[in-house]
């Protein structure tokens, strides 16, 4: 039987999409959908405006969809609008929806309050398809299945390469997949060779590349690696977050080793791919424990110094590359730097 009310909630934009265009596919015929499905931002129009149209026999044929997006009213702190949402409405429309309506509620946010009462009353009667963003250790899973969707081979031996290349957007995965698809065909076999030459590099294997930069005390390589990253519009703070993020994992990495712990069970205090921690156990060799510690503390005080507005935030990060790159040449700790 199929539901009259859906939740869709979490920021997996993959997720989402495929469960929404199932719920059309499954609840209208093709020649309906052009007349039967209508959509509106809750940003900008009161959810009460929703439910009249819910309630609203359709135009065409006997089936209806609404599909209402940022539902503000269901987070912790609601941002702020120019008009009130009249929640009621909804939670009374909840309790009893029209048989030839289907109401899709759309929450692209990673949390929402469980505690209101319209959640509760969405618990109750609705179906909640949770879009939450894939974790990492499950991406060979997601891999497979995106490749069996169109039709190509993935061996298993470059799992590894999207993993780096591409992360856990399953967007950014299903986009690739699909250049890579016109390239090979039906039944073509992706060859490392192909992937390398075609994946788009994401911002964590820039970052990584970073990494080897300072492994390799290349000052000229990690500022070009900058450079290229300003260009595709990154910010030079989160640029320090994601630095930090692959120093701290070498250096769990490198805890978790002298302590005696093997790669396969670092995977349960390091909440990463296993791909992540074999590349940080690669990369722990060239770093003693005070280095990394020195590299990490550069990195917060970076960090304090771009959120102060004590330098402009380009030239602190080029200043950072250079104290991270002088560290590991000299092998000390930082005497704690002017930037």
């Amino acid at each position: 039987m199929a539901e009259q009310i859906y939740l869709l909630y979490g920021t997996e934009d993959y997720l989402i999409q495929n469960h929404k265009k199932k719920i059309i596919e499954d609840t209208l015929a093709l020649d309906d959908r052009e007349f039967n499905v209508s959509q509106y931002d809750l940003e900008e129009t009161p959810i009460e405006d929703v439910v009249t149209d819910a309630e609203t026999f359709p135009f065409l044929g006997d089936k209806k969809i609404v599909i209402a997006y940022h539902p503000v009213f269901l987070k912790a702190k609601p941002d702020p609008l120019a008009f009130e949402h009249d929640v009621d409405s909804l939670i009374r429309y909840i309790a009893n929806p029209a048989d030839y309506s289907v109401l899709v509620i759309i929450a692209p946010y990673e949390k929402v309050d469980e505690r209101k009462k319209v959640f509760k009353q969405l618990k109750k009667n609705a179906k909640i398809e949770h879009c939450q963003p894939v974790r990492e250790w499950d991406i060979d899973k997601w891999i497979q299945s995106l490749a069996g969707e169109f039709n190509i081979i993935i061996p298993e031996s470059i799992h590894e390469l999207f993993a780096q290349e591409v992360g856990t957007n399953l967007m950014a995965l299903r986009n690739e997949m699909e250049k890579l698809a016109l390239n090979v065909g039906k039944g073509g076999t992706i060859t490392r060779e192909l992937a390398e030459s075609l994946l788009s590099h994401s911002a964590e294997t820039s970052g990584l590349k970073m990494v080897d930069a300072v492994m390799e005390k290349d000052l000229g390589k990690a500022i070009m690696l900058f450079k290229d990253l300003l260009k595709a519009n990154e910010e030079p703070i989160s640029l320090v977050a994601l630095l930090a993020s692959q120093f701290r994992i070498i250096s769990q990495v490198k805890t978790l080793k002298q302590k005696g712990y093997a790669q396969n069970q670092m995977r349960d205090y390091i909440k990463a791919h296993p791909f992540v921690i074999k590349m940080a156990l690669k990369r722990e060799r060239a770093f003693t424990s005070e280095e990394l510690n020195g590299i990490i503390q550069e990195l917060a005080e970076t960090d304090f110094v771009m959120k102060q507005g004590q330098m402009e935030k380009e030239l602190a990060f080029e200043m950072l590359l250079y104290q991270l790159i002088h560290l590991k040449q000299s092998g000390l700790t930082p005497a704690h730097n002017n930037v």
